[in-house]
């Protein structure tokens, strides 16, 4: 496996009356796949499990990518005004494969939306809206400043430690839900001085999943942002590698 061949999910938009329905991917995921040594293969939404589990035969990773909100309505909570729902094919879609990811612990890396659709996939829950779930935090999202950034803070002996060492560190932020009730099996490994969490990985060894609430794949990123992705494959290499072989 020298160049593992990884999953990307697509962003999806509706049919208009102008326009036909979309499945698209911004180009970071992409790129910073290719610049780490992978081979992405964009995945658009599928309503089959079995043709999920089809495409997943074939990928030695995935990335889920971020994008609109989850809908809290589908985990029991209710509705926020601020939150701008992912398409409900996207959503849908989105919900089955991260279920298939981690029933057959396929190495994961979700960004955004991705890393909360992990934490809820395995039991944890979400902050609707920080400005209200937790007032005396700091802005993680300036509609005037799409280039908005925050600190860092990294625990020791994490995936983050390597990428970033020591120093101040400053990632982009836009995002107004977050992490709250952390899932079963999943650690801590960077959090904004405010106590946001932006990183977590999986703690055990039978599986080897990590996510950021941050964008390392944006443009408003850092050059050492490229080394979560080539931590990523390289991970990926080692995991597939510690498996037992089959008799």
């Amino acid at each position: 496996m020298s160049q593992p061949i990884i999953g990307l999910n697509v962003d999806y938009r509706s049919a208009r009356h102008d326009s036909p329905a979309f499945g698209f991917c911004a180009a970071g995921y992409f790129d910073r796949v290719l610049k780490a040594g992978g081979v992405p293969l964009l995945l658009p939404p599928l309503e089959d499990v079995d043709q999920l589990n089809c495409a997943l035969d074939k990928m030695d990773g995935f990335v889920l990518v971020g994008g609109g909100d989850l809908d809290p309505r589908r985990d029991g909570f209710m509705m926020h005004p601020t939150v701008r729902l992912l398409d409900g094919r996207r959503e849908s879609f989105d919900r089955m494969l991260a279920q298939e990811i981690h029933a057959r612990r396929l190495p994961v890396f979700g960004i955004g939306v991705g890393l909360q659709l992990l934490n809820i996939t395995l039991g944890g829950n979400l902050f609707l809206h920080l400005p209200e779930d937790l007032p005396e935090t700091i802005p993680h999202k300036d509609p005037q400043d799409p280039g908005h950034r925050h600190g860092l803070e990294v625990a020791p002996g994490s995936l983050m430690e390597r990428v970033y060492g020591e120093g101040e560190i400053r990632v982009n932020s836009r995002h107004h839900m977050a992490i709250d009730e952390l899932a079963e099996g999943f650690r801590v490994t960077a959090r904004c001085p405010d106590g946001v969490i932006e990183a977590i990985e999986y703690a055990g060894e039978d599986w080897f999943a990590m996510g950021t609430q941050f964008h390392p794949e944006a443009e408003t990123a850092s050059a050492l942002d490229q080394r979560i992705f080539d931590e990523f494959v390289e991970g990926i290499h080692t995991f597939h590698t510690a498996l037992p072989v089959a008799a």
